[in-house]
């Protein structure tokens, strides 16, 4: 029998915020994988390292984490190749992901390539959104409000349109879109209400003032909504 692939989201840096069956996997399976630079231990295996015992065959997912695609997909091609070795061989793999593996994860590339092959489980994880909302203390939406989730590489106009369609919403990855962002918040009235936070869950985590903020990195937040604090 072939072993099983699985999935496995470790939440966004707290290692106190995974699952009891995230751990029970991490301890249990035989092969863990984990994406990471080309040098180093990568985030993922580092949140993850209290719960992972010693004698476990290891794969680090090398990769230049740059907008060369083709250089991603060959290294998850490479490293789909070393996976389905070890379920061949009826030993279970779990790929560690930070945040949820369906919510802008890292495991979906490797799902995509091994899950007509393979027999799949997916563990849900903490997203950043979730912690970032709990950091806050900003409620997300209530009643039937809509939110959008927006990745703030998306052009102005686009995001601009999301905004407007929606009650709250939460964009992601603004690093040096920053400007971009901020102009359309500021447009549609929204740029006095918006929550920030970097890092959220990691060490050196941030909130910041609209205020006064200049600039972001790439792991960041923006939650803003219509209602702003009024939720009572």
């Amino acid at each position: 029998m072939t072993g099983t692939l699985y999935g496995i989201g470790i939440g966004p840096g707290d290692a106190e915020l995974l699952t009891l069956k995230a751990v029970r996997l991490i301890r249990d399976v035989p092969v863990l994988a984990w994406p990471a630079p080309l040098e180093g231990e990568g985030l993922a295996r580092s949140i993850a390292a209290p719960h992972i015992p010693a004698g476990k065959t290891e794969i680090a997912i090398r990769m230049g984490f740059t907008v060369d695609r083709a250089g991603t997909e060959a290294a998850y091609d490479r490293a789909a190749q070393e996976i389905a070795a070890h379920l061949e061989a009826g030993r279970d793999v779990a790929v560690l992901c930070e945040g949820d593996p369906f919510f802008f994860g890292s495991f979906i590339y490797l799902f995509a390539r091994l899950s007509p092959r393979f027999g799949v489980e997916v563990v849900p994880g903490v997203s950043s959104i979730m912690a970032a909302a709990a950091d806050l203390q900003a409620p997300l939406c209530a009643w039937d409000d809509g939110v959008a989730i927006i990745p703030a590489t998306r052009s102005e106009s686009e995001i601009e349109a999301a905004l407007a369609a929606s009650d709250a919403a939460v964009i992601m990855k603004v690093g040096r879109h920053l400007p971009k962002v901020k102009a359309v918040l500021q447009r549609l009235g929204l740029w006095e209400k918006a929550r920030i936070v970097e890092r959220v869950g990691l060490p050196g985590r941030k909130r910041h003032d609209p205020t006064t903020i200049t600039e972001l990195p790439y792991f960041s937040l923006i939650l803003v909504h219509r209602r702003g604090n009024a939720w009572l």
